[in-house]
């Protein structure tokens, strides 16, 4: 698992002493490409299918849904309390409860990253560093970035690579490496896939050569019933 600081305020560029100009003006294209600061924003209500796991994310009231079979969690993603069902039944045992939901909220860091990473490049304690020139796995030529961090979220010693695609201007590759001090990243997968959803660009293809993975289902609806964010069984895909 991934997991980072997801920060539910609007998008708000942080210069940092540790982020270099080049790799700077780089994020601010890449953002930009993406629909911008604006269009991020703008967005309040984000859906998709992340390992079988279909979540609905309403930032603007932080409220996370998230569910697999029979389970469903909704939660608050400031206050972290929230209510858990199975099979319909609201889960009534504290101790139970209580894991369930911590398990929740760092699925929301982890499941939303791998969805909307590329907005986060300028987040207050992220760092961004130019590596130079390279070629994705798919022989296209891309400028690197480093990304590390801070103390945020609930892994800050997670390091990433990040590709830029130079005629696209998107992030197209990425590399997770577990610790900074790792020189072999865990995994490189693609970052691909780029489709429209409201006034944003999100990509849906993580594969690699060694399997496909992708992000299903995913979503930008400009509104939600209430409904969805109460009911106690899994909702229809928006």
């Amino acid at each position: 698992m991934i997991l980072l600081c997801l920060a539910v305020l609007p998008l708000v560029k942080c210069q940092s002493p540790a982020t270099d100009n080049k790799a700077e003006a780089i994020a601010d294209k890449v953002i930009d490409n993406m629909g911008g600061r604006q269009g991020w924003d703008d967005t309040r209500y984000l859906a998709w299918t992340f390992h079988d796991q279909y979540q609905i994310w309403d930032k603007q009231e932080d409220k996370f849904r998230w569910e697999m079979d029979s389970l469903v969690a909704i939660i608050d993603t400031d206050t972290k309390e929230g209510k858990v069902y199975v099979a319909g039944q609201e889960l009534q045992d504290p101790a139970k409860k209580q894991e369930l939901l911590d398990q929740t909220y760092a699925r929301w860091i982890n499941n939303a990253y791998w969805l909307v990473m590329p907005f986060k490049l300028q987040d207050d304690g992220v760092h961004l560093a130019y590596l130079g020139e390279d070629q994705t796995m798919d022989g296209a030529p891309a400028d690197v970035l480093e990304m590390t961090f801070d103390s945020v979220g609930l892994t800050p010693q997670n390091k990433y690579k990040l590709w830029v695609d130079k005629d696209k201007g998107l992030i197209t590759q990425w590399a997770y490496f577990k610790d900074t001090a790792d020189a072999e990243p865990g995994f490189t997968r693609r970052w691909s896939d780029y489709k429209d959803y409201g006034s944003i660009k999100l990509a849906g293809d993580r594969s690699n050569p060694e399997g496909e993975f992708k992000i299903t289902h995913i979503a930008a609806p400009a509104s939600v019933p209430d409904a969805v964010f109460n009911s106690p069984t899994p909702v229809e895909k928006l």
